[in-house]
C-alpha cells in the first residue's frame, strides 16, 4: 500500500507520518441551525444537501500536501479551515488545515469534489487527548481577494461536533489515517480567493497552529 509522507513540528520534536488513509469528515455542524446554515450556504452554489450527517469522505491520500502554493483547475474552487486530527504509532495529533474545494464539481457530487483539490496541511501539530475539553480553541481563516485581504471564517470548536464523536462515528483512526473534521461558517459566502491564511488558536496560552497558501488558478481548455 501506498503512502504519504508527511513531517511535523510538535512540542517534543519533529514527528514523520506515513499516511495510509484520508478521510473528509462533511456535516459535521453539532447543532441542527449550524447545519442548516451550512447547507444553505451551499444550496445558494447549487450544492445538494446530504443524505445523513455527518458524512465521511475518502479522499487519496496524495491529495494532502503540506504547500504554500497550489494550483487547480479553474475558478471555481475555495478552501475552509478546519481541525484535523493525525493518527500514530504514539496517539493523535492535532494541526491545522484547508479542505480546498472545487465547488462546481461539488454541484453534483461532493465525492468528487473533494478528490478535485488538495487538502493543504500545515506542518506543526499539537499531542491532543480526545478526552480534553477543546470547544475554546478558536478556527479562523482570512481570505486574500484582488489583492485585499478579508475575514472569511472565525468560530470555536464548540461549532462541531465534538472530535471523540467524529472518531467514534467513523470507528475509531488506526494509525497512518488522517482526519478532516468539519468548518465552521464563511463570512460573506463562499468564494473563492488567491490566498487563504489559517489557524487554530487555544486562548489559554495563545499559542497556535498556523499555515497559510497561494491558489494559482490554471486555465479550463476542451
Amino acid at each position: 500500500m501506498g503512502a504519504q509522507i508527511l513531517r511535523f513540528e510538535t512540542p517534543d520534536g519533529p514527528v514523520e507520518v506515513a499516511v495510509t488513509d484520508c478521510v473528509v469528515a462533511g456535516w459535521t455542524g453539532r447543532d441542527k441551525a449550524a447545519i442548516d446554515h451550512h447547507i444553505e450556504e451551499l444550496a445558494e452554489i447549487g450544492v445538494p444537501g446530504p443524505s445523513t450527517v455527518p458524512l465521511y469522505y475518502r479522499c487519496a491520500v496524495e491529495q494532502l500536501i503540506q504547500s504554500d502554493h497550489v494550483q487547480v483547475i479553474g475558478g471555481d474552487s475555495s478552501g475552509e479551515v478546519e481541525p484535523v486530527l493525525v493518527a500514530t504509532e504514539s496517539g493523535l495529533y492535532l494541526t491545522v488545515g484547508s479542505d480546498h474545494t472545487d465547488r462546481k464539481v461539488e454541484t453534483y457530487s461532493i465525492a468528487v469534489s473533494k478528490q478535485m483539490c488538495p487538502k493543504v496541511l500545515g506542518s506543526t501539530a499539537w499531542p491532543v487527548s480526545l478526552d480534553d475539553d477543546l470547544d475554546a480553541l478558536v478556527l479562523e481563516a482570512t481570505a486574500t481577494i484582488k489583492g485585499a485581504e478579508e475575514p472569511y471564517q472565525t468560530g470555536t470548536f464548540a461549532l462541531i461536533r465534538p472530535l471523540k464523536d467524529l472518531v467514534d462515528g467513523y470507528g475509531g483512526l488506526k494509525p497512518g489515517t488522517v482526519m478532516l473534521c468539519g468548518t465552521v461558517p464563511v463570512t460573506g459566502g463562499i468564494r473563492p480567493a488567491d490566498r487563504l491564511a489559517i489557524s487554530i488558536t487555544d486562548p489559554a496560552n495563545g499559542r497556535s497552529l498556523a499555515h497559510a497558501y497561494d491558489i494559482e488558478t490554471l486555465p479550463v481548455v476542451s
